[in-house]
C-alpha cells in the first residue's frame, strides 16, 4: 500500500504509543510513577495537548474502573523538550463512594512542565439538560488542513498538513495565512482523529484532551484579525480545564464551538464546547493562553 493510504493509520499509532505510559511501580513518597516519549514537533517544544492527555492516563490508571474522568485542571509551567522521555507521578487525593481525586505532574529534569488535578465520578443518575448545537456545515463539505496548506513549503506548515493525529477541519476561513474580513472572537472546527481507536473511554476522553489544545486561542486571534504566521507573533498555553459530561468517541467528528470573552494584560481567555454529530454536548473547555503581538506602526 502506498504511503497516502498507510499514514493516518500511522499517525494515529503513533499518538496512541506515546500515551500508552509505561508504569514504574510507586516512588518513595508512594506516588504512582509512569514514563513516556513525546511525539516530534517542528518548533521544538513538546505539544501541550500532549501533556495533558497523558496526564489523563496516568492519573486514570491509578483508578478503579466505572469512574471515568469527568474533570480536570491543569498548569503549563514550563516548555518541554520532545527529545526527552516525561516522567508522570500521581498523588491519589481521595478514593471516596462516588469521586475519586488525583494529584499529577509531568516532570523533564527533575521538574515539573505541568501540574493537573483530575476527579473521576461513577455514572450517577440526575438533572439532565445542555446547551444546542449551532447549526454549521458538515466537516464532509470542508477542506482539509492538507488540501489548505498543500502549496505551503514551511516546516509548520507540512507538520500541520500532513502529520497530526486529528483531522481538524474549519468552518470559518482558517487561521493558518489569513483572517478573513470578520472580526470576530468565536469559531468552530470539526476534528477527529484519523483513524478508528481501540474502545476503551478513558483513551478517548484522553484524545479529546489532547485535541482540545489545537485551536482554542484562535478566537483570541480571529477577534484582532491575526493569523499563526505574522512575524514576531508568539503565543503559549497557560492552564487549561476541561469537562467530560457525556460519552463520545474521539474517532467520530466532534464539532468544537469556540470563543474568547475577554482578551487583556498579554492574556487571552478562551471558551469550548464540544458537541457529537447528532448533537450531544460532551465536553466543556478553558484556556487562558499568554499571546505577544509586536507593535504596530
Amino acid at each position: 500500500m502506498d504511503d497516502e493510504a498507510t499514514r493516518p493509520r500511522r499517525l494515529l499509532d503513533g499518538l496512541l504509543a506515546v500515551l500508552d505510559l509505561t508504569p514504574h511501580g510507586t516512588d518513595d513518597r508512594g506516588q504512582d510513577v509512569f514514563t513516556a516519549p513525546s511525539q516530534p514537533q517542528p518548533h521544538g517544544r513538546v505539544f501541550g495537548g500532549q501533556v495533558l492527555g497523558q496526564t489523563v492516563m496516568a492519573a486514570g490508571r491509578t483508578v478503579e474502573p466505572g469512574r471515568p474522568v469527568h474533570s480536570m485542571h491543569g498548569y503549563f509551567l514550563r516548555p518541554g523538550d520532545p527529545t526527552q522521555d516525561i516522567t508522570f507521578t500521581v498523588e491519589r487525593l481521595r478514593d471516596g463512594r462516588s469521586f475519586s481525586a488525583r494529584r499529577v505532574h509531568a516532570i523533564q529534569s527533575g521538574k515539573p512542565i505541568l501540574s493537573m488535578i483530575a476527579s473521576f465520578q461513577h455514572d450517577d443518575p440526575g438533572l439532565d439538560h445542555q446547551d444546542r448545537m449551532p447549526d454549521v456545515p458538515d466537516p464532509e463539505s470542508l477542506p482539509t488542513s492538507s488540501q489548505v496548506l498543500r502549496h505551503i513549503d514551511h516546516p509548520v506548515a507540512r507538520y500541520w498538513a500532513q502529520s497530526r493525529p486529528i483531522d481538524v477541519r474549519h468552518v470559518q476561513t482558517p487561521l493558518y495565512l489569513d483572517a478573513g474580513e470578520e472580526r470576530v472572537a468565536r469559531q468552530a472546527v470539526w476534528m477527529k482523529a484519523v483513524a478508528p481507536m481501540p474502545d476503551d473511554p478513558l483513551l478517548h476522553r484522553a484524545v479529546l484532551g489532547y485535541a482540545s489544545d489545537f485551536s482554542l486561542l484562535e478566537s483570541v486571534l480571529r477577534r484582532h484579525g491575526l493569523t499563526w504566521t505574522m512575524p514576531g507573533l508568539k503565543v503559549a498555553s497557560l492552564d487549561h480545564a476541561m469537562w467530560w459530561h457525556r460519552p463520545a468517541r474521539a474517532d467520530e467528528w466532534i464539532l468544537y464551538v469556540q470563543n474568547s470573552p475577554s482578551a487583556t494584560g498579554a492574556r487571552g481567555l478562551g471558551v469550548g464546547r464540544m458537541f457529537t454529530k447528532d448533537g450531544r454536548l460532551v465536553a466543556s473547555v478553558a484556556q487562558e493562553g499568554m499571546l505577544r503581538v509586536p507593535p504596530r506602526g
